[in-house]
């Protein structure tokens, strides 16, 4: 079955850095794209960044500049580094994949989570 797991999550300060990835694992035909999502307590989940396969990128306007999505497709792979982390960036961080299986059954597969909590 096809699993994502993400890591990376921790405690910083504000201002710092965190180097968060996913790998996808199982019977996958395509992927079409991944992102990073994230959800705070008492919020939606929201977008954070994207990533197709062809390597076009969106963010959030709240962290662009600060943040960078990156893909290695071979690998199945996707990273966020995050700089200059602010407390609002505290949230539980959610890997997601676009992607079809083996049996050209497309769906968006999520992650199990990782918490990055930004604080003094």
């Amino acid at each position: 079955q096809v699993q994502l797991v993400e890591s990376g999550g921790g405690l910083v300060q504000p201002g710092g850095s965190l180097r968060l990835s996913c790998a996808v694992s199982g019977s996958i035909f395509s992927i079409y794209a991944m992102g990073w999502y994230r959800q705070a307590p008492g919020n939606r989940r929201e977008l954070v960044a994207t990533i197709a396969s062809g390597g076009s990128t969106n963010y959030a306007d709240s962290v662009k500049g600060r943040f960078t999505i990156s893909r290695d497709n071979a690998k199945n792979t996707v990273w966020l580094q995050m700089n200059s982390l602010k407390p609002e960036d505290t949230a539980v961080y959610y890997c997601n994949a676009d992607l079809s299986d083996f049996h050209y059954r497309r769906a968006h597969y999520w992650g199990q989570g990782t918490q990055v909590t930004v604080s003094s």
